[in-house]
């Protein structure tokens, strides 16, 4: 009986292993196109699967010249950076209230929070245009950073509430014993521990404010303010398209999204993880 379980044990790990690395070829292989894509010449027109015989860089050298990838680059580290600093500070200070208080109002409020993020964006394009047109906010910074925060609010609110939810209020009452005060519990207390927490809000944010393009498309027209998303479509018009060009780009600019969570892949776990089951 016991050979019959470890029989079974050992085909159930293969079948684990079988499965994992399907799903990781599955995964893998767009970056393996873009890749292969972007070292071929514009006039090779051999299988997307194969990697070149010869590979070169003049789609890398288009791409940063002639597509203004470097330009594009600097917009959306401009754009996210900010956005991602405000969601967190008052994602972070707006949770904290909401944790700790479970009133109806609060109860409400986060209701409304989780509610936003069913709404799809471009289900209230027109309005918010018009609004921003009305206060100058196309062509802008601000403009676009102000409805990136606006929709990326909600889901760190969330989150936060739910990772706080988890800390224990006793920690509150030993600070205030120890003679800390009710405004600086939060700074000195509860934010240290909600570092997994802040690492995934930054990452999940950082990574869906850094690939928008709707928004972008409609606030940011100048080609001075051009993103990345807008700097790729650049490379395809109606009658020719620049596909290792295009490739090219996408590979700089999935480099520092895939950098920056590299270095906070623990934390990224934990925090997604800590949020989801408390």
């Amino acid at each position: 009986m016991a050979e019959k379980r470890k029989t079974l044990a050992t085909r159930w790990n293969w079948l684990k292993s079988i499965a994992a690395i399907a799903v990781s070829i599955f995964f893998f292989a767009p970056f393996y196109i873009i890749l292969s894509l972007s070292f071929k010449a514009r006039t090779d027109r051999t299988s997307y699967w194969l990697f070149p015989k010869e590979p070169t860089f003049d789609a890398y050298a288009y791409a940063l010249d002639r597509g203004d990838i470097g330009l594009a680059i600097c917009n959306t580290l401009i754009v996210t950076v900010f956005s991602v600093l405000l969601v967190l500070i008052f994602g972070a200070v707006a949770a904290y209230p909401m944790a700790r208080h479970k009133t109806r109002i609060n109860k409400f409020i986060l209701s409304c929070f989780v509610g936003v993020m069913m709404v799809p964006p471009l289900s209230v394009l027109v309005p918010i245009y018009k609004e921003l047109v009305s206060i100058g906010g196309i062509n802008t910074y601000w403009g676009i950073i102000l409805i990136t925060v606006t929709y990326n609010l909600p889901m760190s609110v969330f989150m936060f509430t739910n990772f706080i939810t988890g800390i224990p209020k006793e920690l509150d009452e030993a600070a205030l014993i120890d003679g800390c005060s009710q405004f600086m519990i939060f700074p000195r207390i509860i934010l240290p521990n909600m570092v997994p927490v802040i690492s995934s809000v930054l990452i999940l944010t950082g990574v869906a404010i850094w690939n928008d393009y709707s928004f972008q498309l409609y606030v940011l027209q100048k080609p001075k303010l051009k993103t990345i998303t807008l700097a790729i479509s650049s490379f395809f018009t109606e009658g020719n398209s620049n596909m290792p060009a295009a490739a090219a780009a996408a590979v700089l600019s999935v480099l520092p999204v895939a950098i920056i969570y590299l270095c906070l892949q623990k934390y990224f776990i934990k925090g997604t993880m800590d949020s989801a089951i408390k």
